[in-house]
């Protein structure tokens, strides 16, 4: 029953920055990370950044000192603050969480997506 939910997605002008947050909700015991992807059009999910409960964060190589992860105030959140976004940002951003339910259980749940567009 865990459910992630994203938003702040939308069209953009190169250049431009975009918000996304993030939401966990549902019977969770443990959250290990919490992270962003992207798929592109005829291309697989990449990994984009994630963060630790600790607070440790890595970003793929494309995107590193223009996008930052953070987490939210509020609790099992997460945000991507997307800066200088070019038209190869364009995709579909999903949300990951790698939790767990129980004390045994633990795995990766996804959100749904939402569109980031940057196009002049």
């Amino acid at each position: 029953q865990v459910q992630l939910v994203e938003s702040g997605g939308g069209l953009v002008q190169p250049g431009g920055s975009l918000r996304l947050s993030c939401a966990a909700s549902g019977s969770i015991f443990s959250i290990y990370a919490m992270g962003w992807y992207r798929q592109a059009p005829g291309k697989q999910r990449e990994l984009v950044a994630h963060i630790t409960s600790a607070g440790s964060t890595n970003y793929a190589d494309s995107v590193k000192g223009r996008f930052t992860i953070s987490k939210g105030n509020a609790k099992n959140t997460v945000y991507l603050q997307m800066n200088s976004l070019i038209p190869a940002d364009t995709a579909v951003y999903y949300c990951n969480a790698n939790l767990a339910t129980g004390t045994w259980s633990r795995n990766d749940y996804w959100g749904q997506g939402t569109q980031v567009t940057v196009s002049s």
